[in-house]
């Protein structure tokens, strides 16, 4: 028989494969260095990390091959999308969850201390500084 697995999402992330498997993956310091090369996060794979914020995001983020899902458990953030007319800005309060569309740069303020979940619905992400 099979067992569940528990895993603590801040300090391991989830692969989740486009079979029947999620994978952990140990959240180290060369984590975000070496994410493109981690063979857990192949052509299809989804990634499920839990994040906590206590001060604005220091970069913009972009996913080019998919969509990003955050949904807020707890505090409150404005999270700021760049747009041609201009930055949007989306307040998240209360549980909200937002879709940001691949390809939309994206960033975060933050305006009391927040847990975010995020689930990465495509391969690679670019940064750049804020």
């Amino acid at each position: 028989m099979n067992e569940a697995l528990t895993v603590d999402l801040e300090s391991t992330y989830l692969a989740i494969q486009p079979g029947p498997e999620a994978l952990p993956m140990a959240v180290t310091p060369e984590f975000w260095a070496t994410i493109e090369a981690r063979p857990e996060l192949g052509a299809g794979a989804r990634m499920l990390a839990l994040l906590a914020f206590e001060s604005d995001w220091s970069s913009w983020e972009m996913h080019p091959a998919g969509d990003e899902v955050l949904v807020l458990l707890s505090g409150a953030v404005d999270l700021i999308l760049e747009r041609v007319e201009g930055p949007q800005r989306v307040p998240l309060r209360d549980g909200a969850c937002a879709v940001v569309p691949r390809g939309v740069w994206h960033t975060a303020d933050v305006v009391e201390p927040a847990r975010v979940l995020h689930l990465t619905l495509g391969q690679s992400t670019e940064h750049r500084p804020r």
